[in-house]
């Protein structure tokens, strides 16, 4: 009976201490891709919001080939799927999010584009209390908004909103591809694709401006920042935690965002602000620690 009962303590502390382990990797990806977003804004007038998709998207797939060197030799078709479906997800979350970005303040668009995954969060919940901390968080976004919605671009909301989708999509594709490749294999194929998808939409709207050494010295900085960091510890938090809870915890996301614009662009938080800031720590918080362990094994 003793060893029994120290058996589950011991089990209960590793799932405690993997929860505690995937809050920490959101939280250092969270904050790498808001201040990553912060710096791309720098990029809008020389190459556009395209322009700087395709740089950020294109010098992340070339850095993560070099580091995860994937091997597509005897991989299914299904393997293959999902990771170009990741691809996809990106794509759209990305050129959604900044063409936003470029027609609204980023509080707004950023907090449109978080209903995608706060409603893969109500999809995917189980229990009243799962809901409850989605409902929290949702508060907390919706003042974090700061009632600017009545003065919205509506093209620029239709953006964000489709960025939202992608986002969700991204959730769920995340999770598989990262059962499917070993590392940050899935991520680096995924992130292939995407480039592929977007690199013509860039050189349209940017053409030459893209090959700056200024410009491409940025548009590393941004794709290391923005998307091979974040992407990279957001898939192996995938594998702690439900993807449900991951989406609670991507409610951090517009309260990183302040953050960084305070920090980096000297945008000065409100009470109201700070208010919501608190709201979406303590909901994701809460959805971490009260969490069921995943259902389904974990990757081999």
């Amino acid at each position: 009976m003793a060893e029994s009962g120290r058996g589950e303590s011991t089990e209960a502390a590793s799932v405690a201490g993997g929860r505690t382990a995937a809050l920490l990797l959101v939280l250092t990806g969270g904050s790498a891709l808001q201040f990553g977003a912060a710096l791309a804004t720098t990029l809008f007038v020389q190459i556009g919001p395209t322009g700087t998709v395709t740089l950020r998207l294109a010098l992340a797939a070339v850095v993560l080939l070099i580091v995860a060197r994937p091997r597509l030799r005897g991989r299914s078709r299904t393997d293959l799927a999902a990771a170009a479906g990741l691809g996809v997800a990106f794509a759209v979350m990305n050129v959604g999010i900044y063409e936003a970005m470029a027609r609204m303040p980023l509080g707004p668009a950023v907090t449109l584009e978080f209903l995608g995954p706060l409603g893969l969060a109500v999809v995917l919940s189980r229990r009243l209390r799962d809901v409850a901390w989605v409902l929290l968080a949702g508060v907390g976004v919706v003042l974090l908004s700061s009632g600017g919605f009545d003065r919205l671009d509506p093209v620029g909301m239709l953006f964000a909103l489709g960025s939202g989708v992608g986002w969700a999509c991204y959730i769920l594709l995340s999770a598989q591809t990262g059962r499917r490749f070993p590392g940050i294999q899935g991520l680096a194929v995924a992130m292939t694709f995407a480039s592929v998808l977007v690199v013509p939409l860039g050189i349209a709207s940017a053409g030459s401006a893209l090959l700056s050494p200024t410009t491409l010295g940025i548009g590393l900085a941004v794709a290391l920042l923005s998307s091979v960091l974040p992407y990279s510890v957001e898939m192996l938090a995938l594998r702690r935690i439900p993807a449900r809870v991951f989406g609670v915890l991507m409610s951090l996301g517009p309260a990183l965002a302040a953050v960084a614009g305070f920090i980096v662009l000297g945008q000065q938080l409100t009470g109201r602000e700070v208010l919501a800031i608190g709201l979406v720590i303590v909901a994701s918080g809460g959805a971490t620690l009260f969490s069921r362990a995943p259902a389904e094994p974990g990757p081999g």
